[in-house]
């Protein structure tokens, strides 16, 4: 067994050990602000197209990115500056960059923001350099906010004598507090006579626990579910007590109903994640490798001396055709998640293998969850 193998094995087991800690425990009430938000309350994406300037020689190569070229003319013929005709610019420290920024609920004019400079050219990093201001746009094509500052990169680069190193991303960083918000969304939130409240994960039964924990606390009648997702909470008649009404509603304990059974399979990666409430009926499971081998040996037929022959290349192929032996694991039925990752760690699966097993597990319906494949 191979030492990543064996890493592999100790990972799941020690992922299963958490996980049977964790049904040990009693499941824990949540505050409704945690498992709901206020219906119209989001924040908006803003993104915008900017430079960058002040790098140090690793900007774009302009031969290959003429839209970077193109952005500083217009930029330089904005602030009054008429390049002769022909002219052709050869920059080493400018980069074209995407802007992105999220305009976070309620922000007022003035408020500042994060944003992420992101280069869409080859520049080699944006360590040192500084946005230019750019108007960072909502999807409806107004401005919201404008960015600009000094892009910090969390990062090292250095190249020589045709080696190259680096340390963390280079081609991307952050502008602390580097945008200013210059247009306010309106979130008429608490203005009728209703707010909804909205689960992050459609549930009956949650909805049903946060309905009788709203009326519990605030009066019956206050909240009555709309379906899965939506609950209607009725508002104060005053203004004025709508914004701590609506706190005192998010800050409500409620104890979710349990997730169901679900097993995550990244087919790229490899990766699976399974909950605690995984069972199986009871099934047998085998697994072995085909391994096929085939290789070749290059050798020259020589003919004797004096002989009418000629000197050929004769190439001989070998194939070799092994299967591993596996041995047949039995599980009963009920087993929990520790008992099905002990089984296929005996029976000496790697991730690649698991995903087979599962799909197969599922298939004869011995896999009690939801099997998705992502």
């Amino acid at each position: 067994m191979s030492t990543v193998h064996k890493v592999l094995i100790g990972l799941m087991g020690l992922f299963a050990a958490l996980l049977v800690a964790d049904a040990a425990r009693a499941e824990r009430p949540e505050r409704i602000m945690e498992i709901a938000s206020i219906a119209g309350v989001r924040s908006n994406p803003l993104v915008g197209y900017g430079v960058v300037v002040g790098l140090d020689g690793s900007g774009d190569q302009t031969t290959q990115t003429p839209f970077t070229v193109q952005s500083m003319i217009n930029m330089l013929s904005r602030l009054g500056v008429t390049l002769p005709p022909g002219q052709t610019l050869q920059l080493k420290n400018v980069a074209a960059v995407v802007v992105t920024a999220e305009l976070p609920p309620f922000a007022r004019n003035g408020q500042t923001l994060d944003v992420t400079v992101s280069s869409i050219g080859n520049a080699k990093s944006l360590r040192g350099g500084t946005l230019v201001l750019t108007p960072l746009k909502g999807a409806d094509g107004n401005v919201y906010a404008l960015a600009q500052g000094n892009v910090v990169v969390v990062g090292a680069g250095a190249a020589g004598a045709g080696a190259r190193t680096s340390v963390n991303h280079l081609a991307a960083g952050r502008v602390v507090d580097g945008a200013t918000v210059e247009r306010e969304v309106p979130m008429p939130v608490g203005q009728g006579d209703f707010a909804g409240i909205e689960l992050h994960r459609s549930d009956f039964a949650t909805a049903q626990r946060v309905v009788l924990a709203i009326n519990n606390a605030l009066g019956a009648g206050t909240a009555s579910a709309v379906d899965g997702r939506r609950i209607h909470v009725r508002l104060p008649a005053s203004a004025d007590e709508r914004v701590a009404f609506l706190g005192a509603v998010e800050n409500l304990t409620v104890t979710p109903a349990p997730l169901p059974a679900r097993v995550i399979i990244n087919a790229r990666t490899g990766s699976i994640v399974m909950n605690r409430t995984v069972t199986i009926e009871a099934c047998a499971v085998a697994h072995g490798n085909l391994a096929v081998t085939v290789s070749a040996d290059h050798r020259v037929s020589q003919p004797a001396p004096f002989a009418a022959g000629q000197t050929v290349a004769v190439t001989n192929a070998t194939i070799d055709v092994r299967q591993e032996e596996r041995q047949l694991v039995a599980l009963p039925a009920g087993a929990q998640l520790a008992d099905v990752v002990k089984a296929l760690n005996a029976v000496g699966a790697n991730p690649q293998d698991l995903i087979a097993i599962l799909q197969a597990m599922k298939m004869s319906g011995s896999l009690r969850a939801e099997l998705e494949i992502i």
